[in-house]
């Protein structure tokens, strides 16, 4: 072994290109693993901000139970996952799903009271009923609060995928614990800067989608800083 790799350096292109696969497949499961703990995470999310919303005394209860779960430390929520799911990837996209509650939830109820009563009775005025309202009245309107909930979301659901390292199913933070077990530096180094790109691509990403479906948002901007 010769060059920057025996030399343990930080900044090593060698590792990179005889690595190349290894860093792949980490980078593909820690996308995976995000991507599904999101989607999951919604998809809960959504009917218990609708629950929360629609009945006045669960409003408390979901809020204060999502809060809870997201100040659980994430070494003790995988472990007390383990009993329930073992050693697997499991363990870590239900610890994620639960992680991403808080934010999601409060942010789909944000968006939704922040829908504009006038635009509630104009709806319903033209004989809009509850599902109907809501699918095509309440929800584009709170769009902007429903993405930026899914963009903070991603990016700490990114950043907390690495800690499923300690269950063998952490993506890159498999390669950075390993590296660091070892104090192989150039795979800590690598590692940790495609977690940082993954982060930023994500959070670009979903900023230029909510741009591109939420159009009049551009306008009223440009409004206020006509007036």
């Amino acid at each position: 072994m010769a060059g920057c790799l025996a030399d343990d350096v930080w900044i090593c292109g060698e590792y990179v290109s005889s690595r190349s696969q290894e860093l792949m497949d980490a980078t593909v499961q820690h996308i995976s693993i995000t991507a599904a703990a999101v989607s999951i995470g919604l998809l809960v999310a959504f009917p218990l901000a609708l629950l929360a919303r629609s009945r006045g005394g669960f409003a408390g209860p979901v809020l204060g139970l999502t809060s809870v779960l997201y100040t659980v430390p994430s070494l003790a929520m995988f472990s007390l996952l383990m009993p329930l799911f073992g050693v697997s990837v499991s363990v870590v996209v239900t610890g994620l799903v639960l992680y991403s509650l808080t934010v999601l939830v409060r942010n789909i109820l944000a968006g939704l009271d922040a829908v504009p009563e006038e635009a509630r009775e104009a709806a319903r005025g033209m004989g809009y009923g509850p599902v109907r309202l809501l699918f095509e009245v309440e929800l584009p309107l709170a769009l902007p609060a429903l993405i930026g909930g899914v963009r903070i979301a991603t990016v700490s659901t990114i950043a907390l995928t690495t800690v499923g390292a300690i269950v063998g199913y952490g993506g890159l933070g498999t390669l950075i614990l390993e590296g660091l077990d070892t104090y192989f530096k150039p795979q800590v180094l690598t590692a940790s800067v495609i977690c940082v790109v993954l982060a930023v691509t994500a959070d670009i990403a979903l900023l230029g989608m909510q741009r591109l479906l939420t159009p009049w948002t551009r306008v009223q901007a440009r409004a206020a800083k006509a007036s």
